[in-house]
């Protein structure tokens, strides 16, 4: 027996319907929001995400699945949708069309990490990305679009926390605050934080081993550093925030793990599934096209890990639709009459009507039995007599009432019953 690799999944056909519910009202929000779907290589080149996600980051540096591909380029299996979605602006020369740019995506991604409730190796991402404008009115539309998802899906127990990371002007500055700071303590801390000490002292705030937080708790805050212009930036963020009725906290620890990030970062939080947890979180990205090695395009964007948001939904006890069952089993009692219902089902699936017919050849009391497994509303039963008299015996399961109904009429009958 060949098991599933660690840290990966099955999902079975009795949870598909859970995800497809997820992906539709994704697709459903972006749609109102005037976002379009892109799809984009599961692998890319390694340099995209040495260069876009950035070289300080734990996803570069311990988690990506990077291999030699047999022409021996290195290549990567992608982390986050992010990056691809901003080379494929360029290569797409889409900077070129109407902007801005609203682009979406549902993603599978993959991150060599310790499996954990809601958090897998091979893991999937809704997310969104807009591209073109560097005015507060695109963060907040992204955020808008963020929250309408998840108030969509029912969720009600989430948080909205935002923070300004800054530019690199006000930033250049408070790093240095930063280096100030944690100088005396480097001896103390992790050996992450020490090699982030001189690249990149902001990735230092979001450090998760304990014997660090006790430094970082107290380490000087962005929002204090912030210049005029990214002050005023996130000033009009928080008033069409506040106009849209859309409630939020600053957190001023939020930095976000990536680091193409500036300006404004956000996160929605749960504590419905246990240990509070990022269910969406994302930010404004001005420069990572340049760190690409391209012109500068302001962007803002998310991005939702599913699993974690299917978890945080069943301990919320969010409403979800049930499953899809059969409209119709057709019901055979001998071999003539399985003949028939099978030419029937062909009939009544083109006409939009789902339904099922015996293929194990099963008697008549196993038949209806596995109808009811099925959920199937109407039994159609067919018999001798039946298919002498064009007619079957349609039975509705619920209340056991029947009533017979014409071969040639069968599927407007139940057409009108799925109204």
């Amino acid at each position: 027996m060949i098991n599933i690799p660690k840290g990966t999944k099955d999902i079975l056909p009795s949870q598909v319907y859970l995800w497809q519910h997820v992906e539709k009202t994704a697709r459903e929000t972006a749609r109102r929001y005037g976002f379009r779907e892109i799809r984009t290589p599961t692998f890319e080149h390694t340099e995209l995400f040495l260069r876009g996600v950035g070289d300080t980051t734990d996803i570069v540096n311990k988690e990506m699945y990077t291999f030699l591909d047999k022409g021996g380029r290195s290549v990567t299996l992608r982390p986050e949708g992010t990056a691809g979605v901003a080379r494929a602006f360029c290569e797409n020369g889409l900077a070129g069309g109407a902007m801005p740019f609203k682009g979406y995506y549902l993603i599978s991604a993959f991150r060599y990490e310790r499996p954990q409730a809601g958090r897998l190796r091979e893991f999937h991402q809704f997310g969104a990305e807009l591209y073109g404008s560097a005015g507060a009115f695109a963060d907040a539309e992204a955020i808008s679009l963020a929250d309408a998802f998840l108030k969509s899906l029912g969720l009600c127990e989430v948080s909205l926390q935002i923070n300004s990371i800054g530019c690199k002007q006000c930033r250049a500055v408070y790093q240095q605050a930063l280096r100030d700071y944690f100088r005396p303590h480097l001896a103390q801390m992790c050996e992450d934080c020490r090699a982030r000490f001189e690249k990149n002292p902001l990735r230092m705030i979001d450090c998760k081993e304990e014997g660090c937080k006790r430094y970082t708790a107290a380490a000087p805050r962005m929002i204090d550093y912030l210049c005029e212009d990214c002050r005023s930036h996130f000033e009009q963020v928080k008033e069409l925030l506040k106009e849209s009725g859309i409630h939020f906290t600053v957190d001023s620890s939020i930095v976000r793990g990536l680091d193409y990030y500036s300006r404004t970062v956000f996160e929605f939080t749960s504590s419905a599934a246990g240990a509070q947890g990022t269910v969406l979180g994302g930010g404004r990205y001005d420069t990572l096209l340049e760190q690409m090695g391209e012109k500068a395009v302001p962007a803002v964007g998310f991005a939702a890990g599913l699993e974690r948001l299917l978890m945080v939904m069943a301990a919320e006890g969010a409403s979800i639709p049930e499953e899809p069952k059969a409209d119709c089993y057709l019901l055979g009692m001998d071999e003539l009459s399985r003949k028939k219902a099978f030419s029937l089902a062909e009939t009544l699936r083109k006409s939009g009507i789902s339904c099922e017919i015996d293929l194990m050849e099963r008697s008549v009391k196993a038949q209806f039995k596995y109808a009811d497994k099925l959920g199937a509303r109407y039994v159609a039963v067919i018999g001798e007599t039946e298919c002498r008299e064009g007619v079957a015996e349609v039975k509705e399961m619920a209340t056991s009432s029947s009533e017979r109904v014409k071969f040639e009429e069968l599927a407007q009958y139940l057409l009108q019953r799925k109204k």
